[in-house]
């Protein structure tokens, strides 16, 4: 009972690609990908707290309209 061999993969793999097919593995290996770059996409962009800045370089003052830019009260 020692590990699969070369050929024992070999195998393995071609029951895979019968039962499923190239076209279904292929989706699903591009589902995963979009997953993973979705996931470290989510992960660059949380706000930095110590900062108080959100990910597209603004502040929360800047989002609520209360900052220096004179909108609200002229």
């Amino acid at each position: 009972m020692g590990t699969f061999s070369f050929w024992h993969w070999i195998v393995v793999l071609l029951v895979v690609v019968l039962l499923f097919g190239t076209r279904k593995l292929r989706d699903v290996g591009g589902d995963l990908g979009a997953a993973i770059r979705s996931f470290k996409k989510g992960l660059n962009e949380e706000p930095d707290e110590a900062s108080g800045r959100l990910p597209g370089g603004s502040t929360e003052r800047d989002k609520t309209g209360s900052g220096q830019d004179g909108g609200e009260g002229r």
